[in-house]
């Protein structure tokens, strides 16, 4: 380990060069990539998530500052933050798309992704969660664990990710961090223990309290650069030993070897505890929580060290499962370079100089320039023109990538987001990514005829980067359709076909996604039959359609006997689920139907790949009607935090727009009231509660359920 830190000493004289490739080569040049093990090892592929505004972007700018890795703090209030590019983000000063960047501290070279807080854009929580070996967890001091906190756990959860907390705003009032801690344990149910402990002197935050190595850190300047360590202070020596016993204490009942370490050691040493929470971390058994304020430049280095002593390394994955294309069989790959290759495409992002970028990672084997790889979801190969590393919108060019890796390809033509990238000789499929279904929609035309073909074009390239933003045709009405998780994220769509792709659109007022479902069970035939001077048509067929609650339509083949020969039996399935794209109460798209296929018959001339299509339409659409249609409509869970003054001002307003209030609970000087509501009655949410609280109260809102639309609503909405 000497060995190779003297040789990049030799190489990197000073930590604030820009670094040019995250496998750093013994004496090589950064951008031949050239990676060895001991690189892998001190790698750390890691992300932020976090509820909105609790300090995800400002902590990834402190990181990159003290690593060297830009020179000035950029702020987002400011609109200079380095990861919020997008002048849709700068202008919101929020986080719209998950960027992609990298720094160096000490030996580690880290690799970060910057996530949105809004919900509007949990898609990319999702796919980069999906990738990453660890996660930043960030939680605000005095809000604590809040909705969207909740659901970034539990996308954590879902894709095994190894998560810290890190708890931000420590010098705001009303900071309470034990609090925090206590509330991951009670919300998320995490096994959470402080690591850290913050130091106050005349209410300001000046210190942290290091557990692990028991001593005091002080900031001596703004910029938070001059540290120095020094005694716990004997006001907080009692606090200090009592949450040491606990983390201590915490971590001997997960593991017989800490236990007994603990109970036979008069002391544990450092590096003792380190090694242990690593282990705990890696396997989601304990989750250390640090404190710190981003903005005011307190604790980031301390969390540096943290994330490369607890997060895992890409080799800690050990090996990759997939799934043979040609076989219903488990395959396992090792981490290594030496592996054949395999990669998961996670997000496409249309660059208007250089076309799309793939941002894509590298589980094992490597990538060339002007190499091919084979798209086993979509089984053709892809040329790669173009390998570079991002750091936010800036690219840097590379001519190799290798396991661990996470960099954009460049070059390919068919490639889209959750697609498996491997060796043609050695297929492999990876789990897919899912994504969440669309609840808001808005019709879209262009300005001008000279708009039409541009605007569809970029509409197609945004569906591409974004699979929670769909774009549709309504044969109804005539207009092309858009729909997304909310208005914000159409919002931000519509500006960036002006800004991005140059096209002037006109857009109406955004609509509830309903959904049409079935309440019972019924058996239907359809019949096509067409009788003209030669070849005639002829296709019939019997569905029987019935509830299914795991979502969309489920198209299933029962006959048997050859009733109706095998090649046409696709285009039944075609032929239904393209019914299933508009239902017979409003034209909405069905879903939770099973659709059975049972019986039918065929003409051994007439019969004709159109013919059972056509028959399947009708089939379904007649047994739509039969069996008991009804309007569905996205439920949100809605979370207000008000001051108590306004509590019944509030909850009356609520009342008014159907909210079920599933909970009002109590948190310093605020009652947080937690209902589910329907979509349609909150578009105009946020300036009904700015009026009603002054300004004061905040909400949180996320797509739920789907439920059934009273009677009186279902007339307003279809106009009956």
């Amino acid at each position: 380990m000497g060995y190779i830190a003297a040789l990049r000493k030799e190489v990197y004289k000073d930590n604030r060069e820009s670094l040019g490739c995250k496998f750093y080569g013994l004496g090589v040049k950064a951008n031949e990539c050239i990676m060895r093990k001991e690189d892998a090892g001190l790698t750390r592929n890691i992300g932020f998530v976090a509820h909105i505004d609790a300090g995800k972007t400002t902590t990834t700018e402190r990181i990159l500052f003290y690593s060297g890795r830009v020179y000035k703090i950029g702020e987002v209030d400011e609109g200079t933050a380095t990861t919020d590019w997008m002048p849709q983000e700068r202008e919101r000063g929020i986080t719209i798309t998950s960027a992609a960047t990298y720094c160096k501290w000490k030996d580690y070279n880290i690799n970060i992704i910057d996530t949105p807080g809004h919900i509007d854009f949990t898609v990319e929580v999702e796919r980069a969660l999906k990738v990453l070996d660890g996660a930043v967890v960030i939680f605000c001091a005095v809000g604590g664990v809040e909705p969207q906190s909740e659901t970034v756990w539990r996308q954590a959860d879902k894709y095994h990710v190894s998560r810290i907390a890190f708890v931000n705003k420590m010098d705001r009032a009303g900071a309470d961090f034990m609090n925090v801690v206590a509330e991951m344990r009670d919300k998320l149910g995490a096994n959470a223990a402080a690591v850290q402990l913050p130091i106050y002197e005349n209410d300001d935050f000046v210190g942290i309290v290091d557990l692990i190595n028991n001593e005091a850190v002080y900031y001596e300047d703004e910029l938070g650069e001059k540290v120095s360590r020094r005694e716990i202070p004997s006001y907080l020596e009692k606090e200090a030993q009592s949450a040491r016993d606990e983390l201590l204490e915490k971590m001997a009942e997960i593991d017989d070897e800490f236990m007994n370490k603990f109970i036979t050691q008069d002391k544990l040493s450092t590096q003792d505890i380190i090694s242990a929470i690593r282990r705990f971390v890696i396997t989601n058994r304990f989750h250390p929580v640090l404190c710190g304020s981003a903005l005011k430049n307190k604790g980031i280095q301390l969390l540096l060290d943290a994330v490369c002593n607890f997060l895992p390394s890409p080799l800690d994955l050990k090996i990759v499962k997939g799934m043979k294309p040609s076989k219903n069989e488990i395959e396992e790959i090792e981490v290594d370079c030496k592996s054949p290759l395999c990669a998961l495409c996670f997000k496409v992002f249309t660059d208007p100089f250089v076309g799309k970028l793939f941002y894509t990672r590298i589980y094992s084997g490597s990538v060339k320039t002007a190499s091919s790889v084979y798209n086993a979801t979509k089984k053709m190969k892809e040329k790669i023109t173009k390998i570079v590393r991002m750091h936010a919108n800036k690219q840097e060019i590379v001519n190799s990538a290798k396991a661990g890796d996470i960099v954009c390809l460049v070059g390919f033509k068919n490639t889209a987001t959750g697609d498996t990238l491997c060796d043609e000789k050695f297929p492999l499929l990876l789990e897919e990514i899912k994504f969440p279904e669309p609840v808001v929609s808005l019709a879209i035309e262009p300005k001008t005829k000279a708009d039409q073909d541009k605007l569809f074009t970029a509409l197609k390239k945004l569906e591409a980067e974004d699979p929670s933003f769909r774009v549709s045709y309504n044969s109804d009405t005539g207009q092309n359709v858009i729909s997304g998780m909310g208005q914000l994220h159409l919002e931000v769509m519509v500006e960036r076909l002006l800004s991005d792709f140059k096209v002037q659109a006109r857009v109406g007022k955004p609509q509830v996604a309903y959904k049409e479902t079935i309440t019972k069970r019924v058996e239907s035939t359809g019949k096509f039959v067409q009788q003209t001077g030669g070849h005639g048509q002829y296709g019939h067929v019997v569905l029987l359609i019935e509830p299914n609650k795991k979502g969309g339509v489920i198209f299933e083949n029962k006959i048997k006997g050859g009733i109706i020969p095998r090649e046409f039996i696709p285009f039944v399935k075609e032929g239904t689920l393209d019914a299933a794209n508009s239902g017979v109460l409003g034209g909405y798209p069905v879903t939770d139907i099973k659709a059975t296929l049972i019986d039918g018959s065929f003409h051994e001339v007439d019969s004709s790949e159109l013919s059972f299509k056509i028959a399947a339409e009708i089939a379904f659409k007649d047994g739509l009607k039969k069996a008991g249609p009804v309007l569905l409509e996205p439920i949100m869970d809605l979370e207000v935090v008000t001051p108590i003054e306004y509590l019944s001002q509030v909850i009356a307003d609520l009342n008014t727009r159907r909210a079920k209030i599933t909970s009002i609970a109590e948190r310093k000087n605020v009652k947080t009231v937690r209902s589910e509501v329907p979509l349609r009655e909150v578009f105009d949410y946020a300036d009904t509660l700015r009026n009603l609280t002054q300004g004061r109260a905040s909400y949180t809102i996320e797509p739920f359920y789907y439920d059934k639309v009273p009677n009186d609503v279902l007339i307003k909405i279809l106009g009956i």
